[in-house]
């Protein structure tokens, strides 16, 4: 069966390599591997297994420093479109190293966190180093933000399945992936505020509320996106082979 394609608009894929779907993904796991993560340390009348989260970030951690490293060092990457680098490269690789370590730190002191007194308070003691990166990252994100609805970024072309039903009104794409982003970076930045009440011993305070609920949802509408996007960005290349 001959590809169906529509009159107007041809990329040459040569040109425009793609594969922030795998990121997406990954990263939208990675923020729900965290959340989940706190949740599990917190419980007290469970054993913590490390080795499985261990495993899990380690290998959303991979693709994210592989596919984030290449795409940030090949500039730039799609030959029309170079501030996906930045908005997709370097995020995905700070996120990805982020959950390299975190899988080190899990493997290789497993039995002391299962062991510690207070084993939420005794990772967040460990964690509390990386707050100056990850504050870093979230303010990252918030100009990602800013730019995506002043520069109206992330609009789909017509000839995209599902998306392109709204090239015409470029700002809902725009609203939408700044959003998301906003939601990750807001909990970046108050990431620091929530590793002080972060205990086995003390219910969960306001601030690590906020973290869990804004990583929660944008860790969900990630993984749901990029999902989408294995489909829509298939139908966008057939739609505009030459």
């Amino acid at each position: 069966m001959s590809p169906i394609k529509t009159e107007g608009l041809v990329i040459d894929w040569t040109q425009m390599p793609t594969y922030n779907t795998i990121m997406s993904i990954a990263a939208g796991a990675g923020l729900l591997l965290l959340v989940l993560l706190a949740r599990e340390l917190r419980k007290k009348d469970t054993e913590f297994v490390p080795e499985g989260w261990a495993l899990a970030s380690g290998v959303l951690g991979f693709i994210l420093t592989a596919t984030g490293l290449h795409m940030t060092l090949t500039w730039p990457f799609a030959k029309y479109f170079p501030f996906d680098n930045i908005i997709f490269g370097e995020t995905s690789l700070g996120l990805g190293v982020l959950l390299l370590a975190a899988s080190l730190f899990l493997w290789k002191r497993g039995k002391t966190i299962r062991d510690a007194a207070d084993p939420a308070q005794y990772v967040a003691k460990v964690s509390r180093p990386l707050g100056i990166f990850i504050v870093g990252l979230g303010l990252a994100l918030f100009g990602i933000a800013f730019a995506g609805v002043i520069f109206q970024l992330f609009a789909a072309p017509p000839e995209e399945p599902i998306s392109g039903a709204f090239a015409e009104y470029p700002m809902i794409e725009a609203i939408f992936m700044s959003g998301l982003f906003a939601l990750v970076g807001l909990g970046a930045v108050l990431f620091p505020f929530a590793l002080k009440t972060f205990s086995t011993k003390t219910l969960p305070g306001a601030v690590e509320k906020i973290v869990g609920i804004v990583w929660g949802l944008a860790g969900i509408a990630f993984v749901l996106f990029g999902a989408m996007n294995f489909f829509t960005h298939i139908g966008l290349i057939v739609n505009t082979m030459g």
